[in-house]
């Protein structure tokens, strides 16, 4: 079956990124035990991800590369944050390099990785952990199949068979 909105993916792939030596390093991966699976066309995924799957078929393989530009994002430098001490009353203090779950005002959850604590503060980067990456993605089609009405409401894939939430 091919690929197309309003049905259910369920795929492999091995996600490389170049290393400081410019070889590329395997960064994730999916495989047939545990492929990812999503309901196409939902704004799940990397616009530019879904748009090289397009047209594809159950035992298809892909083999694409996005720039940075159409992963997710250049580096933006400006994209840090001072977050002040007392936020973390209570708490340990964040390790440089650990990752804080963040929500904006509009309730969006990310991630910032701690850059430095200062003695009245914490620096946190904003940027994707892939921002400023391009991304080599190769892998095959395990199972393309129509979603249920029911995935179709929630926008969302309820794994590879169509399982429900436990």
């Amino acid at each position: 079956m091919e690929i197309k909105p309003k049905h259910v993916v369920s795929l492999t792939y091995d996600l490389y990124v170049n290393g400081e030596d410019g070889t590329e390093v395997l960064e994730e991966s999916a495989t047939e035990e545990q492929p990812l699976t999503f309901l196409y066309g939902a704004d799940q995924m990397l616009p530019k991800f879904e748009e090289n799957l397009s047209g594809l078929s159950t035992g298809d393989s892909y083999d694409f590369h996005l720039t940075a530009g159409d992963a997710y994002g250049e580096y933006d430098d400006e994209a840090v944050a001072n977050l002040p001490l007392d936020m973390f009353k209570g708490q340990e203090m964040p390790e440089i390099g650990s990752y804080l779950p963040l929500q904006d005002n509009h309730g969006n959850r990310f991630q910032g990785q701690v850059v430095s604590v200062a003695e009245d503060a914490v620096l946190v980067d904003l940027n994707h952990p892939m921002a400023g990456q391009d991304l080599h993605f190769k892998g095959a089609i395990l199972n393309v199949r129509p979603a249920t009405p029911e995935e179709l409401s929630h926008g969302h894939a309820h794994g590879p068979d169509g399982h429900h939430h436990h």
